[in-house]
């Protein structure tokens, strides 16, 4: 197994990598102390089955440095092969500024070639290059040296099966007529916004079962603080509090350090220092926040006047393109779309792009009674209407 551990060494792959039509990706990192993912390994191969074609780079190495895979990752020339992509894209965006492209996530491929729901690697590993994977590595600490063999082979057959996979599934899409799909569905993650986490939009992660804007004034407020609180010291949010912590403090709003030592779900670090003064000081701001500043949820889809008997219509819809282009139901339409179509709207994912090609013309036939459904043997087959 190759290890490149130089810049010199690295620089001379992805040299190599230039030259050719794509390169697979993986990266290996931990992120259970620390608010960014901390990056450990990155596993490369190129087009080919020898083991010149592979390698794995060590960025822990005192003196490397991973300016020519950054380079490389932003040579349109290539295309770069990842599966599950996002947070390894994540990592690249983060600490380096830049995310790879053009992109290929075999994962999303996958959904579209009719793998099913958000398939892991391992599944494809055994259902097109038909071979097994020792997870037995997975949940090790990557960050220790030196690296064991088993964790070395563990991390190269993430790139190297994944070579094999890339050209069936772009084959795949290059027959159907389907790359379209995978870009529209990858532009997600191609997009910074996906990896920029506000503070101040902290709050509307929260579950809460009070929709009182007050009430929310003070969890946004706490969750801002907590949000800024991590970054700025890359600590995990829920070693500042937890959001049942957060949830309890917005309803209980202690004023005073003696308050804030009643909570029950609060850290014991949280109740002193830095923590509880920011604690205090939201809770506040809540409570003072101008009317005209107060968060709105929106409710505009608890209000929705559904139609229960479209709703169901527009399921069996759903159920017939599924089976017909193979590509899993959950990425063509979830419920909450269904049921939004069912109540009269229209500016919903799946009534758009590649998903309207599929489902999203046929459903709003549906609703204007142009087509009707018929059972046929085990399947449903769209009738038009006169």
């Amino acid at each position: 197994m190759r290890t490149l551990t130089t810049t010199e060494e690295l620089a001379a792959f992805c040299d190599r990598a230039k030259s050719e039509p794509y390169v697979t990706i993986d990266t290996e990192f931990l992120r259970e102390r620390t608010y960014y993912s901390k990056l450990c390994l990155v596993q490369l191969a190129l087009p080919g089955r020898d083991d010149a074609d592979a390698g794995l780079v060590d960025p822990l190495v005192d003196g490397l440095s991973l300016d020519p895979l950054i380079e490389l990752m932003r040579d349109t020339n290539v295309v770069k092969v990842f599966h599950a992509a996002r947070q390894d894209l994540e990592i690249f965006y983060i600490d380096h500024g830049v995310i790879p492209q053009p992109l290929f996530d075999t994962q999303v491929a996958a959904m579209v070639c009719g793998f099913g729901e958000q398939v892991g690697y391992e599944t494809l590993v055994r259902k097109i290059a038909k071979q097994g994977l020792d997870k037995s590595s997975r949940f090790t600490d990557w960050s220790r040296r030196p690296l064991t063999d088993a964790q070395k082979t563990y991390a190269l057959a993430d790139v190297t099966h994944l070579r094999q996979i890339y050209e069936f599934l772009d084959s795949k899409l290059q027959e159907s007529k389907r790359s379209h799909w995978v870009q529209e569905e990858i532009a997600l993650l191609t997009d910074p916004e996906t990896y920029i986490t506000r503070p101040e939009q902290a709050w509307r992660r929260i579950k809460t079962r009070s929709s009182s804007p007050r009430f929310l004034a003070i969890v946004r407020a706490l969750a801002t603080f907590r949000e800024g609180y991590a970054q700025a010291r890359n600590v995990p949010r829920n070693r500042v509090f937890k959001d049942d912590a957060l949830v309890e403090l917005a309803s209980t709003k202690p004023a005073t350090m003696q308050d804030l030592g009643r909570s029950r779900l609060l850290l014991r670090e949280a109740r002193k220092g830095d923590i509880a003064d920011g604690i205090l000081a939201a809770i506040k701001k809540g409570i003072d926040c101008p009317k005209e500043d107060l968060p709105v949820p929106d409710t505009s889809r608890d209000k929705l006047q559904v139609n229960p008997a479209l709703a169901d219509l527009l399921r069996v819809l759903l159920k017939a393109k599924t089976e017909s282009s193979g590509v899993a139901s959950k990425l063509i339409a979830p419920a909450s779309d269904l049921d939004a179509i069912a109540a009269g709207m229209r500016d919903v994912a799946a009534l758009k792009g590649w998903r309207r090609e599929v489902f999203g013309e046929d459903a709003l036939r549906l609703c204007d009674g142009e087509i009707a459904l018929a059972a046929k043997g085990k399947s449903v087959k769209v009738i038009k209407l006169a």
